[in-house]
């Protein structure tokens, strides 16, 4: 990968690696709009302060807009779920790897 597509990747994940940023976006993922306290609710767990910084980069970033009824993933933002979209499928999967992995020894 060329150092301009590295620092692209490491620009994102930078972003998406933030606090609740992945959670804030998937919870958009629908596209229908949310006001700030149904997308706190939406998240789970998010402190205000939080939220509110966690859309402000959103926003910068293109991400995510704010309209008349609320947040909003714009279309760069659609784009990106759409390739991260297979985590759903995944995830599942994941689990039950899991649940199959011998425990460890807590005094090891």
């Amino acid at each position: 990968m060329a150092s301009k597509e590295n620092a692209a990747v490491n620009q994102l994940l930078g972003l998406l690696e933030s606090r609740y940023a992945i959670r804030v976006l998937w919870a958009l993922r629908d596209g229908h709009a949310q006001t700030f306290r149904l997308l706190q609710d939406s998240v789970g767990g998010i402190t205000p302060n939080t939220l509110n910084t966690r859309l402000k980069e959103l926003r910068e970033a293109q991400l995510v807009t704010h309209g008349s009824d609320g947040y909003v993933v714009t279309s760069v933002g659609q784009d990106l779920l759409k390739r991260i979209a297979d985590l759903q499928a995944f995830a599942p999967k994941w689990i039950a790897l899991q649940a199959r992995k011998p425990r460890q020894n807590s005094t090891s």
